[in-house]
């Protein structure tokens, strides 16, 4: 007993400087952020630091209209990008697991398709603006050709938030075709033996054994890229800057402008506050919803 004693006591020991180290930059973080959010605190004004309570949220959520416009915007940038995501993912997954039995060509194939999550994201933001921007642009080119004019991509309300899920979703499906490649590798092969003998079509065996032996990889790689797509943040400032007009502003581009173009640290930091309560929200839900399917609730 004693020997065990002493064996824990010196595993809490090494343990105490990395929990300590989280601590410090994750937790202390969330509790500034909170507590900012509940002051006035503007830059331009040094006095308006002082507790207000709860009026930051209130004036969000009744008279904010530009932060309702936000929420909107973040919702259809996930809608326009999530699904697709997944779906070019497993797309690509599948093929290179059909097509390809030489490990070089998978190899070649993979780290080729790895290539857009890689590059840092400020970078795939000027490639892209560069690809949109109507004197320069080879797809502009490609779509006069096709005798439909020139498309300004990045100046037209009704375009602009479809150019950023375009970006977004070409830098990030290589992190949906790798969990899924990953997960169609381990799948075991009985089932698909079987399948076969008995005659079954590719989309039978994709319906019927596939999709479900796949159901936890995509409800993992869901999650992922739903909280993920509320981080845009690199992508709308190297293309658009929320513009035009605030038709590409989501909740956190929003919050950057307030803090620093205004100085409305208080009412910033309330933002990002309901952003990391509704990642939690969705992290919480999704979580359920895996547990659901596991019959472990």
């Amino acid at each position: 007993m004693d020997w065990r004693m002493k064996s824990r006591r010196f595993y809490v020991r090494l343990l105490v400087p990395t929990l300590f180290l989280l601590t410090l930059i994750t937790v202390v973080p969330v509790i500034y952020v909170i507590a900012t959010s509940l002051t006035g605190w503007d830059l331009t004004r040094p006095e308006s630091l002082g507790f207000v309570g709860l009026r930051n949220y209130i004036n969000l959520f009744t008279t904010d209209s530009r932060f309702w416009n936000s929420i909107f915007v973040q919702i259809r940038l996930s809608l326009y990008t999530v699904p697709f995501e997944m779906t070019i993912g497993l797309m690509v997954a599948l093929y290179l697991k059909q097509s390809f039995r030489n490990s070089w060509l998978i190899e070649l194939a993979r780290s080729t398709f790895l290539i857009p999550m890689v590059i840092p994201p400020i970078v795939a933001a000027v490639i892209w603006k560069i690809l949109f921007t109507p004197t320069v642009s080879i797809l502009n080119y490609l779509v006069t050709s096709l005798g439909l004019g020139k498309l300004d991509w990045l100046g037209n309300p009704n375009l602009a938030l479809v150019a950023i899920a375009i970006a977004q979703v070409w830098e990030f499906f290589p992190f949906c075709f790798l969990l899924f490649y990953a997960a169609l590798m381990s799948l075991p092969s009985e089932p698909y033996e079987a399948a076969e003998v008995d005659g079954a079509s590719f989309w039978q065996i994709f319906r019927f054994i596939t999709l479900p032996m796949l159901a936890p990889t995509m409800n993992i790689v869901f999650l992922f890229r739903l909280v993920d797509s509320l981080k845009a943040f690199p992508l709308i400032y190297g293309m658009t800057e929320g513009g035009p007009g605030f038709v590409t502003e989501p909740p956190n581009f929003y919050a950057f402008v307030e803090a620093f173009s205004y100085s409305h640290v208080g009412y910033s930091s309330a933002m990002i506050v309901i952003l990391f309560a509704l990642s939690m929200l969705i992290t919480f839900l999704v979580m359920r919803n895996i547990q659901w399917t596991r019959g472990e609730v």
